[in-house]
């Protein structure tokens, strides 16, 4: 089977990027192992919101048009969403296609499925990046008496066992679990790195509001001092509650939850933390407020309306000698939760493409040493919005004409 163009995934980005390609007259198709937005509707905790308001949900020919423009969706309204978008576009989705081994030919690209192989001249790999969870290597001593999860497998508290539980990592994902299951009655610890603070309202507007108009959103990639470190930032913490409310570490102390350093070891039974706990979080608060430096100073040139005055949010108060060791069958801890991250899933890509840390090279976007390749989704890909839902939009128009103006000078 010939396509002029493939794209590998069928959620938002694949979407977005169908939508462009047929602007531009690109015969393609687009190949799904499951169903459309399958990660959605399959990988996600049942309680789910974005972090974005809805208003800045977004893709090419779509804007929110709902009665809740600064709500959070849920998964199942995003799934609804992206149902009706590919529906509206008649994007040609194959799905409960499962790709199985892209390789280089003299004219393009060979993808091979379970239900066939497809030639073509582009590709876009637009299957995510958080296909799998990014679990250290120290799980490996974890007792087989405790149970491991990560957010792809976890769905409520409802379906955890008995006894406390630790949660490893304080990005969105970490708080919002820890502040859901210490709320169902059970006892949490939360093992904290690196993390970014952040408000979910600053001056009476959302946080995305002021990221948008001060222009940190826009923010290149060939704009950034430490690339490599910038697309490894955790999300930041936040949580999309209909209440409008932030989530911190004073927060879930306040409520209870027991804090603790990195996780840095693991022995027999024994959890074992970093003493960098206070550390880390002054870190985290530094640059909480030069960001919010940042948003005064803009707003004292722009012509908007802000009725509040700037303000500073309290530090982050930690345990004056938080516990550096904890027997987890003793506490009676019987569970663990991987919230440290994810990583995309290219074990089928068997074109050399791919560092020695198996990360993908690309510029923007554009894939290093792969003429007619291309990447879609991930942290600062092309710019600072790339890393949520809204990026799609202007990621795909600029590689959408980068791969047109690629098929055309094959052509001439």
């Amino acid at each position: 089977m010939d396509a002029t163009a493939v794209v590998i995934g069928a959620g938002h980005s694949g979407l977005a990027m169908s939508r462009r390609l047929t602007e531009r007259s690109v015969e393609h198709v687009v190949l799904e192992r499951g169903e459309i937005a399958n990660s959605w509707r399959t990988e996600r905790w049942d309680s789910l919101r974005l972090l974005t308001p809805n208003w800045q949900t977004q893709l090419p020919g779509l804007r929110y048009d709902g009665c809740n423009p600064d709500g959070f969706m849920n998964a199942s309204e995003l799934v609804t969403l992206i149902d009706a978008y590919a529906a509206a576009i008649n994007a040609p989705v194959h799905t409960s296609t499962t790709v199985t081994r892209v390789a280089a030919t003299s004219s393009g690209y060979e993808v091979a499925t379970d239900r066939g192989i497809w030639r073509c001249a582009a590709l876009v790999l637009a299957s995510g990046a958080s296909s799998i969870a990014n679990v250290p290597s120290l799980a490996a001593a974890v007792p087989a008496s405790i149970d491991m999860l990560t957010p792809l497998t976890y769905r409520s508290p409802a379906g955890l066992g008995d006894g406390g539980v630790l949660i490893v990592g304080a990005s969105a994902t970490g708080i919002q679990l820890a502040d859901e299951i210490l709320r169902s009655g059970r006892r949490v610890t939360l093992a904290v790195g690196e993390h970014v603070r952040m408000p979910r309202t600053y001056r009476g507007r959302d946080i995305f509001w002021w990221m948008d108009a001060a222009g940190v959103l826009d923010e290149r990639y060939d704009e950034v001092d430490d690339l490599v470190r910038a697309r490894h930032v955790p999300s930041p913490q936040l949580i999309g509650s209909p209440e409008h409310r932030s989530i911190d570490l004073n927060t879930l102390a306040r409520l209870g939850v027991q804090i603790v350093g990195r996780l840095c070891g693991m022995q027999d039974d024994v959890a074992q933390f970093s003493g960098g706990l206070a550390n880390t979080c002054r870190l985290a608060d530094l640059k909480m407020n030069r960001l919010l430096t940042r948003f005064d100073s803009w707003a004292e040139t722009s012509e908007m309306d802000i009725n509040e005055p700037p303000h500073r949010f309290e530090p982050t108060t930690v345990p004056s000698a938080p516990a550096l060791e904890i027997a987890l069958t003793a506490t009676n801890i019987r569970t663990i939760i991987w919230a440290t991250g994810y990583r995309p899933d290219y074990h089928w890509l068997d074109v050399p493409v791919l560092d020695r840390k198996g990360q993908l090279r690309h510029t923007g976007g554009i894939v290093s040493g792969a003429p007619g390749m291309y990447v879609l989704g991930g942290n600062l890909l092309r710019t600072r919005r790339s890393s949520y839902i809204a990026g799609a939009n202007e990621d795909t128009f600029a590689l959408a004409n980068h791969l047109h103006a690629y098929l055309n000078a094959r052509v001439a």
